[in-house]
Formats: structure tokens, sequence, C-alpha cells
């Protein structure tokens, strides 16, 4: 049985405000401009014309999108650019929800992949926390000792025993 325009309508927008805050009205305006797309849409099939944009008799309401991703991430906020949901921070879980690791989602919209997804606030705030906490210091430290350890480890014959991974077996029979 065929779904009526109105439930798909309805079915969309409960899509739409289960992933981001919308009010009534943003609601109800939603739902009266997807009903009058699926209705454009449906003419179109049963009298065989195109529905692509600039076509007479089909205008696509068009929803602002950011053009350069890094706009996205302003000084409070983060827009997500899959569903335009407004974030201090897009996380790992977030992006699962659009089938995206932020690996992905980074690669996707172009932006560097040493770029936070996060609020410029809330980055901020991070890096003053592990300053605070002496963290780069600390780091230099540990990377420093990491090097020697390394250096002096490729100074010395390997010791006798198995070879790595390998486990010698003795039998007590």
């Amino acid at each position: 049985m065929e779904k009526k325009l109105l439930e798909l309508a309805v079915e969309i927008v409960h899509a739409q405000a289960s992933m981001s805050m919308m009010s009534a009205e943003d609601i109800e305006q939603a739902l009266v401009r997807v009903y009058n797309a699926l209705h454009k849409m449906r003419l179109a099939e049963e009298q065989g014309r195109s529905i692509l944009q600039g076509e007479p008799g089909f205008e696509a309401s068009v929803i602002p999108v950011a053009v350069d991703p890094l706009s996205s991430i302003q000084e409070d906020k983060v827009t997500c650019m899959e569903c335009k949901a407004e974030l201090r921070q897009l996380t790992a879980n977030h992006l699962r929800i659009h089938h995206l690791t932020p690996r992905e989602y980074k690669k996707k919209w172009g932006f560097p992949l040493k770029q936070p997804l996060s609020a410029k606030m809330l980055t901020k705030l991070r890096s003053r926390s592990a300053k605070k906490r002496g963290l780069p210091e600390n780091l230099r430290i540990y990377l420093d000792r990491k090097r020697e350890d390394k250096t002096a480890s490729g100074d010395k014959l390997p010791a006798s025993g198995p070879p790595h991974g390998k486990r010698s077996f003795h039998s007590t029979f």
C-alpha cells in the first residue's frame, strides 16, 4: 500500500526534528515545505517531467549552507555539516549517526586532519588547562626520554633467548 504524501512528510520532518532542535513553528514550516516538495515531485513523476532545479514548476527550498567548512567552527558552537545541528563539539558518537568517523568527516568536508571539531572557546579552555597541568613540558621530557631509550637500545646486541613473540616450551613428561 502506497503511503500518502502527508505521512511521508511527517516521517521526514520527524527524522529532522529528532536530529536537531526545532521549535513548533520550525516543524510546521518544514512540514509544509516537505509536503509541497513531495507533491511537486509526484506531479512531475505522473507527467513524466524532470524535477531538476531551475526547471519551470519546481522551486527548491534553499537551505543556507556554510560554503567554507571552517566557518562552521565558531567561538561558542560547531555546526555539523551533515545535519546542521549546533553543538559544543562534534563527537565520534554524533558522527556515528551519520555513519562517519571523525577522520572521514574531516576528509569529506575538507577540514585539516589536525583540526579539532570543537568550539574555539572549548579548545582554548582545554589548552589553558593542559598548560596549567604542565602537559607541554611533561610531553617534551617524555619524548626526550623515549628518544634516548631508542638510541641506547640500538647500540646493544639483542638478548639471548627465543625470538620475540615465540616462547620456548619445556615438557615435564
